[in-house]
């Protein structure tokens, strides 16, 4: 089963962002020499950029998930270890849910298994991030959700989820590389939404919006996204490898 295995991201200081990632988010360098958390979800892996990265809403890219059983606890870990936290709210019949930046700047989401009162009781292993986490999901932008919708089903990704934000101006689509199908066949169904941010492995999240296309980087050296790499396609498939990149 092809996935998506590698999360690549270019900033000043690379060494920095690695151990901050593994001392403050749990993580730890993987077989392939990625930082993640489990080999069946999609690594990091930062390369040297020249220059400071900057956030912007037109960026190709937006953030990645991590996504925790525990949210309060992630939440408390993560204040006790100095980072800068909002504190999580139920966003809209999205998700539970809490952002911050890592040093570099790059935007963090944390979002936990289910929404706000719903969490059953059980134990969670205190030692870890929220009590379990992974790298749940990418996030892109696009204004053409067409042949987006029509690559990742080219390459074999499943669609999980379709969640519309209409007072905020965005709707957000899920694929992944998976056999599963989602607990309703209805992919607007809010019941497929906590279904997906329990998934043990990384889903592509792509939002789609109105106005200025989204930006890719100009040259080799600028910070920010490059690309995520895909394992395991087959042969035909091979050059597409780049795709969730190079055909956004």
């Amino acid at each position: 089963m092809p996935k998506i295995e590698t999360i690549r991201l270019r900033c000043p200081n690379p060494e920095a962002q690695n151990r901050f990632y593994c001392d403050t988010l749990g993580m730890s360098i993987r077989r392939n020499g990625t930082i993640g958390y489990s080999e069946k979800e999609a690594g990091l892996i930062f390369e040297l950029g020249t220059n400071p990265y900057h956030i912007s809403k037109t960026d190709l890219y937006w953030k990645i998930a991590i996504s925790v059983p525990n949210i309060e606890l992630a939440y408390q870990q993560l204040v006790n270890r100095g980072v800068e936290i909002n504190t999580p709210e139920q966003f809209q019949d999205v998700g539970y849910l809490a952002h911050f930046k890592d040093p570099e700047g790059f935007t963090i989401e944390i979002i936990e298994h289910w929404f706000k009162g719903d969490r059953p009781a059980q134990e969670y292993d205190k030692k870890l991030l929220g009590g379990g986490p992974h790298i749940n999901l990418l996030t892109l932008r696009t204004i053409d959700i067409k042949p987006i919708d029509k690559l990742t089903k080219a390459i074999g990704m499943t669609p999980l989820s379709i969640q519309e934000v209409t007072n905020r101006g965005f709707t957000l689509y899920f694929y992944a590389f998976t056999n599963e199908q989602p607990p309703n066949k209805n992919l607007h169904s809010i019941e497929n939404r906590t279904w997906l941010y329990q998934r043990p492995y990384t889903v592509l999240e792509v939002m789609q919006y109105s106005g200025e296309a989204p930006k890719e980087l100009s040259n080799k050296t600028d910070s920010g996204y490059m690309s995520a790499v895909i394992s395991g396609l087959s042969d035909e498939l091979a050059d597409n490898q780049l795709c969730i990149k190079s055909k956004m």
